[in-house]
């Protein structure tokens, strides 16, 4: 029944209905074996934000728990990239801009918000066009913009680099930071630390590659990937699927949003994609080290508007600090509070790691949602 209603609902508030809600917590109940432990991973940072600030766990019987996954792209960037973006400031005098949540990712010697205050010429924008409209507004610098994201917001870079193609702008790059969703999801199938049995495919990424490239998690791995909306019941109605491929042994990826995610993926934005970029051989990952084919670089025809093809970069790795335990916390082997730094040395106002940096990040939302509160958060009960 619950499932049938969310397919013909069309406001937030039908998603928030305490009484749908109790009916999808009372049939996970029903479906779960008590005699078994189910760990599922949300892969998506969204997914992970709803979860705390809805307090979702607290509906699920103590034998499901939800794992984060790496399924934000600020988290997973290594420190030595931020240092990098920095060097077109300090070393190149770049005009560097960026969004918001990148302003507070420490790099060695502090984040770009630390650095613009110290009077580097950093700029936050909210897309790459505002990057290209101040390119075109100062004409003797050279203007990067630091691209970063999934899928997600790789097209709206995309077609950035078409214009300033078109427009023949040459004081303008891009210094991409863009990575893929799927061979994540394999190196942490194949990490030898990590017990799955299904995933929370991710809502915003699969807007635009679809479900299909899902279909090796199900095929080879034999572990059920529903992808879900970002509501209480979205998260719930998925929860209640995945548990019905368990309990029938099947392994298949379905889609519960499928009133916003096509099957195929948003092909207009692929086409952009594959015009503009291509896989880099490796890519360094925070906590999951370097993963091949894993994320993007600008083709050849966009090598003037690519800052690392026009400047020199350092190209240093950079460990992130001893204490700070982002990568376990990533790969879900560690819970945000069980980190040693979490709550103390490292918050939201004084970040070390980045997963307290993003509103996207498993540490940000565990802190803003749980350990500031201190108390349960199940309001829709």
């Amino acid at each position: 029944m619950v499932a049938i209603l969310v397919n013909v609902m069309k406001y937030v508030d039908e998603f928030r209905n305490p009484r749908l809600i109790r009916q999808a917590s009372d049939e996970i109940r029903r479906l779960a074996d008590p005699a078994r432990h189910y760990r599922i991973m949300e892969v998506c940072g969204g997914h992970t934000h709803a979860i705390y600030r809805f307090a979702l766990a607290d509906l699920l019987p103590q034998n499901i728990e939800l794992v984060h996954g790496p399924g934000c792209p600020v988290c997973v960037l290594p420190m030595g990239r931020i240092d990098e973006g920095l060097s077109l400031v300090e070393d190149h005098h770049a005009i560097l801009t960026t969004f918001g949540d990148v302003m507070r990712v420490p790099g060695r010697h502090g984040s770009p918000l630390e650095r613009k205050a110290r009077g580097a010429d950093i700029r936050m924008v909210y897309s790459p066009l505002d990057a290209l409209k101040l390119a075109r507004q100062e004409p003797d610098r050279h203007v990067v913009f630091f691209a970063i994201g999934f899928e997600t917001t790789a097209p709206s870079t995309a077609l950035t680099l078409r214009r300033a193609r078109e427009l023949d702008l040459t004081n303008f790059s891009v210094f991409s930071n863009h990575v893929t969703i799927v061979p994540a999801i394999r190196a942490i199938l194949d990490s030898p630390d990590m017990r799955l049995d299904a995933f929370i495919g991710p809502g915003h990424v699969s807007t635009v590659i679809g479900g299909r490239p899902y279909a090796f998690i199900a095929r080879d791995y034999r572990k059920p990937v529903v992808i879900s909306g970002f509501e209480p019941l979205d998260l719930l109605q998925s929860i209640v699927m995945i548990l019905r491929q368990l309990r029938d042994g099947r392994s298949e990826v379905e889609n519960q949003y499928n009133r916003v995610v096509p099957w195929e993926g948003n092909l207009p934005a692929l086409r952009v994609l594959a015009d503009v970029f291509e896989l880099r051989p490796y890519f360094e990952w925070r906590g999951l080290g370097f993963i091949s084919q894993s994320a993007l670089k600008l083709r050849g025809e966009y090598a003037r508007w690519d800052a690392e093809a026009r400047f020199a970069m350092p190209g240093v790795r950079v460990t992130d600090p001893k204490a700070a335990q982002c990568g376990e916390v990533l790969k879900g082997v560690l819970k945000p509070h069980e980190c040693k730094l979490f709550g103390t040395e490292c918050t939201p106002e004084r970040p070390v790691g980045a997963l307290m940096v993003s509103s996207e990040g498993a540490c940000a939302a565990y802190f803003s949602y749980v350990h500031r509160r201190g108390q349960s958060l199940a309001q829709l009960t």
